[in-house]
């Protein structure tokens, strides 16, 4: 048996030398240097080259480098009773939290507006906070603790979801209440996982049920954003600006016109990044369970997309 890793453009040497300190007799392969295919039973990947899985006759399963699926979802090619695990890591999610904490805090309290006044030599004292009132679609894993520390700071927090989620502690609007949850709040963040129902979701039909100058925060995945109703919705006003992580082409070409839009901020899709160290542990024992014939950890369900 052995491992491939197909991660282009990724170095995975951290990877295999936890995953090999944890089982020193596991072959590992790493594409595109992959010698002998049919000895493959186990395949890591991260944005894989769609239909590559297939060149594998034996592979009995496939594990995410992260904690997002849709890039292996995606490739249609893949059987669809081959088991998909994915990542599930604390310390994603308390990145992921200090990141939207930080620019729900820099919204409210206009660090950007006051760098811009320091680059000016301006002083004014008026208007130093924004009341903010924060809706988050997707409150799951990652989601759900955000909500949770955002409600400890003492912020007004308001859930989203495609599914019911009966005694959250907090109000919460399920799919077909899109519009009422979007009237409530004035900070929007994005954390939904990929899939055919929240693909581009983030267009000029949702930015226009949006109070105006509502303020919009992207950690999720860059499809469920549509970049020129995006750029529409900042120019007109309908919102006030934008902290972007995540883009539909990374790394994000150099004539994309998010660089000089001066209401766009964004980061190199760095808001929340696996860690090796306390990811691959779980990698092995996903391994460990499959010749084991046990229950797989972190299982994805196909029809959820999570």
């Amino acid at each position: 048996m052995s491992l491939a890793i197909i991660s282009p453009g990724r170095d995975p040497k951290e990877w295999i030398e936890v995953i090999k300190n944890e089982k020193p007799d596991l072959e590992i392969q790493v594409y595109p240097n992959i010698q002998n295919p049919e000895t493959v039973e186990a395949v890591m990947v991260w944005q894989h080259p769609p239909g590559i899985l297939s060149e594998f006759p034996n592979l009995k399963l496939v594990s995410s480098m992260g904690a997002g699926v849709d890039h292996i979802l995606t490739d249609k090619e893949i059987p669809a009773d081959l088991p998909i695990v994915r990542i599930v890591d604390e310390k994603l999610t308390w990145s992921m939290t200090n990141y939207v904490v930080m620019g729900v805090l820099n919204f409210h309290r206009q660090i950007t507006r006051y760098q811009q006044m320091q680059s000016e030599k301006v002083w004014d004292m008026s208007n130093p906070e924004i009341p903010v009132k924060i809706g988050v679609m997707g409150v799951g894993a990652l989601g759900g603790d955000v909500v949770d520390k955002l409600r400890y700071l003492d912020f007004e927090v308001f859930g989203y979801g495609f599914s019911e989620k009966p005694d959250l502690g907090y109000p919460y609007y399920s799919k077909d209440e899109l519009e009422v949850f979007l009237k409530q709040i004035n900070v929007l963040i994005c954390l939904l996982p990929l899939t055919s129902d929240t693909e581009d979701i983030l267009s000029k039909d949702l930015f226009e049920k949006c109070n105006p100058g509502t303020y919009l925060i992207n950690v999720a995945r860059g499809k469920h954003l549509v970049d020129n109703d995006l750029i529409q919705a900042l120019d007109s006003g309908q919102l006030s600006g934008a902290l972007l992580d995540v883009y539909r082409t990374e790394p994000l070409p150099t004539g994309h016109p998010f660089w000089e839009h001066e209401k766009i901020q964004f980061t190199p899709h760095i808001a929340s990044v696996t860690n090796p160290q306390a990811a691959a542990p779980q990698v092995v024992e996903n391994l460990n369970r499959m010749q084991q014939g046990k229950e797989l950890l972190n299982l994805v369900d196909r029809e959820r997309g999570y």
